[in-house]
């Protein structure tokens, strides 16, 4: 059963503000500092390093574990209404597999509170992925999370066209919010684009080389310098855009019965 106290809100916000955090710190690094250390484990060996890192990575750790189980109680319990129809079904899985992977961010940022220390982050996603190329089907299986993330880009891709993430926005958001939404989930929309291709590509070709983690999808646009500048302002803008949502987003209160998110 999804907690429904104010406790259960309260970390549902700071997922958000932890979001935010890592997404301004991959865009400011992708601009500033070596594009290969340009994604989450970047962020957080910044953190690491920085005064009170010990204790800002214990609070990404648990804000992000909150941020992955409000996206795993949407695919469970569907907790903001998006119905069992085609397209609600397609969201739900969405947020499942992105519940999934904030459960993997979350133990890193634990694991760099901790002190340990990390690389960038290709090599192992190519390893992870070399492991399922190893188990009968393993090629279907990487095609599959491959198309997940093409479809994630379609998803995101409508969101900046269409803005509907406004629904789940409070009335009280500055109206510039809804701008840096629309440039983030652009953004987004690339990257997810390039890191699905490279699966696709993989699961083809039963290799794990061009599998690409969201620093390393970053950095492969970097001969195309307008459009790798572009990307890396639009994820420091997603993360600006979601330290906003740790303030106004709208989180779903479930009555007893029906279990059922009730949006403006």
């Amino acid at each position: 059963m999804v907690d429904k106290s104010e406790k259960f809100r309260w970390l549902v916000r700071l997922g958000f503000a932890a979001r935010g955090l890592v997404y301004v710190l991959i865009g400011f690094l992708a601009l500033t500092a070596e594009r290969e250390g340009s994604g989450p484990e970047g962020a957080f060996d910044l953190l690491q390093d920085s005064p009170l890192g010990a204790l800002i990575l214990y609070a990404a750790a648990l804000g992000l574990l909150g941020y992955a189980l409000f996206r795993l109680s949407s695919l469970l319990f569907d907790i903001e209404n998006l119905g069992t129809a085609g397209k609600g079904i397609a969201q739900r899985v969405g947020h499942g597999a992105s519940g999934i992977a904030h459960l993997a961010l979350a133990w890193t940022a634990f694991q760099f509170a901790q002190g340990v220390k990390e690389t960038a982050s290709d090599t192992a996603t190519q390893e992870a992925a070399n492991t399922l190329l190893s188990f009968p089907f393993g090629s279907l299986a990487l095609g599959v999370i491959g198309l997940g993330f093409l479809a994630a880009a379609v998803f995101q891709g409508k969101s900046a066209l269409s803005a509907e993430f406004a629904r789940e926005i409070s009335r009280d958001a500055p109206a510039a919010v809804i701008t840096l939404g629309r440039i983030g989930h652009a953004a987004r929309a690339v990257v997810f684009l390039v890191i699905g291709w490279a699966l696709m590509r993989s699961a083809w070709f039963g290799s794990s080389e061009e599998v690409r983690s969201l620093g390393g999808a970053v950095a492969t646009l970097a001969d195309d310098g307008p459009l790798y500048t572009a990307v890396a302002v639009g994820l420091l803008v997603f993360g600006l855009f979601s330290l906003l949502l740790a303030r106004y987003r709208i989180v779903p209160d479930l009555d007893r019965a029906g279990m059922r998110a009730s949006f403006r």
